[in-house]
This record gives structure tokens, sequence and C-alpha cells, in this order.
């Protein structure tokens, strides 16, 4: 009779297990954009433990062959959640993770895929910018993170591309070409085109509803967002927002008025020999309702922008 009871006991707490655990993949979904193109879409906060870092887009493109990940997550739990909803899709190898640029919401589950051995990719500055953060965002995200961090580790890329050079590669009838920046958003911004469906998956380049981070250089962002705008897309997945056919053309028209204007009032301040306290307490914020997270970020875009323009 004891014996059947803890025998009941411990069927209760398996099921209960399963249950969390199918409770906790369930929440994290990829949605599909064009055909063989899947995104999970991050939210719009700062990484918590709470929502493991997820808060930037990533996902996968599906060949005949195998399978690229773009961009591997804001952790290594995550890492592990867009394996197994890349799993529910394809038994498909995993031959290329892809990283668009350093920040810690897009590689940091570079390590939850080394099981498929695949090649890791990024631009050709991104090894030394990984290396020059790593103590940096370990210290930092294993505190942010707690238990979700747990199992990272700094994967550097073994192939690189440099500017002026695209890479192409080929999936098994279907072809990948990636793209190296000059600063913009950071130094090392790579881009993924899928010439299948006419997907580019701009990392960070774009922002929408959540407002752009400047790591690099505004002028040089604003170049290379123009030249984006003149591309003929079908489907666009931003670093962060929602991925489709029509809200990027919005959302890139909208990232470049507010880099544009405030580049145009940071000038003028400069011109007039103001301050960056003054900058910092003035600029752009007109358009405080246009962006989320706007105060966190607003700032410091504005503090990068005035000591990148006052060196013209």
């Amino acid at each position: 009779m004891l014996r059947t009871y803890f025998i009941f006991i411990a069927s209760c707490l398996l099921a209960l297990l399963m249950h969390s655990a199918s409770a906790e993949t369930g929440t994290y979904t990829v949605q599909k954009v064009s055909n063989g193109v899947f995104y999970h879409q991050g939210v719009h906060e700062d990484a918590t433990a709470d929502n493991i870092g997820a808060i930037a887009n990533v996902g996968f493109i599906i060949g005949e062959r195998c399978v690229a990940v773009i961009d591997s997550g804001g952790s290594y739990k995550e890492g592990e959640l867009l394996y197994q909803a890349l799993r529910e899709q394809t038994d498909k190898p995993v031959c290329y993770v892809i990283n668009t640029h350093v920040h810690p919401d897009h590689m940091l589950g570079n390590a939850a895929f080394k099981q498929e051995d695949p090649v890791y990719i990024g631009h050709e500055k991104l090894p030394a910018a990984m290396a020059a953060r790593k103590d940096f965002f370990d210290r930092a995200f294993s505190d942010t993170l707690g238990d979700a961090y747990l199992g990272t580790e700094f994967i550097s890329p073994s192939r690189t591309v440099a500017v002026g050079e695209p890479v192409t590669l080929n999936l098994g009838q279907r072809e990948l070409v990636l793209t190296a920046y000059t600063t913009a958003h950071t130094d090392h911004d790579l881009t993924v085109y899928d010439k299948k469906t006419q997907t580019l998956w701009t990392g960070d380049l774009l922002f929408i509803d959540r407002i752009p981070a400047l790591d690099g250089s505004i002028n040089g962002w604003i170049s290379n967002l123009e030249s984006l705008n003149t591309e003929k897309l079908s489907y666009v997945v931003p670093g962060h927002g929602p991925a489709g056919s029509e809200q990027w053309k919005q959302g890139l028209k909208q990232q470049l008025s507010y880099l544009k204007t405030i580049r145009e009032q940071i000038r003028q301040i400069i011109l007039d020999f103001g301050t960056i306290d003054e900058a910092t307490s003035t600029v752009g914020l007109e358009m405080k309702d246009d962006w989320l997270l706007f105060e966190d970020y607003h700032r410091r875009n504005v503090t990068a922008a005035f000591v990148e323009l006052e060196w013209e």
C-alpha cells in the first residue's frame, strides 16, 4: 500500500514537471515570415531574469540541406528554446549560426547550438568586439539573467565577412547573402538576405517601435539606412519589432527621421557653441511619444551623437 502511494506521488510529480517544461517551451514560439523563414519576436523590455533576455528578434532559415540560425538569443536558455522551436519545424542539421553583431540579446545563446557543430559567422570586426566586451557581459548578465545565463559561452566566429566582400552561403536550393557594413549601429553590423524569398534580416540596423540604440556612428547609420531604403525587398526582419512585408517601410522612415532630427538639432547646438548638457536636455524631446523605452535610451543616443558630431 505504501509502495503504491509513493509510486502515485512520484507519477504526479513527474507529470507536473513535464507539464511545467511543456508550458515553458510553449510560451516561446516562432512565427513564419516567408517560406522556410521563421523568427521569434523579442519583447520590448530590457533583459531580466523573468524575460530570459529574449528581447531581440532571432530565428532561422531552412534550406534543402541544412539550417542557418540568425542570432541565437539573449541567454543560453533562450538559445535552448530557439533550438527546440527549430526542431519542431525541421530535422535538418544546423550548419551555420550567424551573429548580426555583438550585443548580448543577439548572441548569448550561441552555445545552445554547439551540439550541431555549426560554423559561426559574423562581421570581420565581431571577434575583436566580442573579446573586448566578454568580461563585462559575463559579469553583468550572469547577475541580470540568473539561471537563464548558465551555460553561456562567448563563441567567436570562425568565419568572417569583410566590408565590400559579401559572402554567399548555400543551404541547399537556398542562397543567403551576408553583407558587412561600415560603422552604423555598431562598427560590425551584418545583414542576411535570403534570395529565395527576398527576405532581409537587418539585425539592429533597423528598430521598429522600440527606440534605436546608438553604439557606433550616427552619420554612418543614416547613410546605411538610406542605402537599405533603395533595395527591393519582399520581407524584412528587423532587430526589434514586427517582421513582415509592410511594417518595415514605415519603420525605416521613422527611424531615419529620428536620427536625422537629433543630428540636425545637435549640429545647431554645436554651431551655437552649446554644451552636451544642453543637447541631452533639449534635443529630440518632441519625439518622446513615438518610441518605446525612450527614457532609457534617448539621452544616451544624444550623448553619443554629440561626441561624434562635435569633431566633424
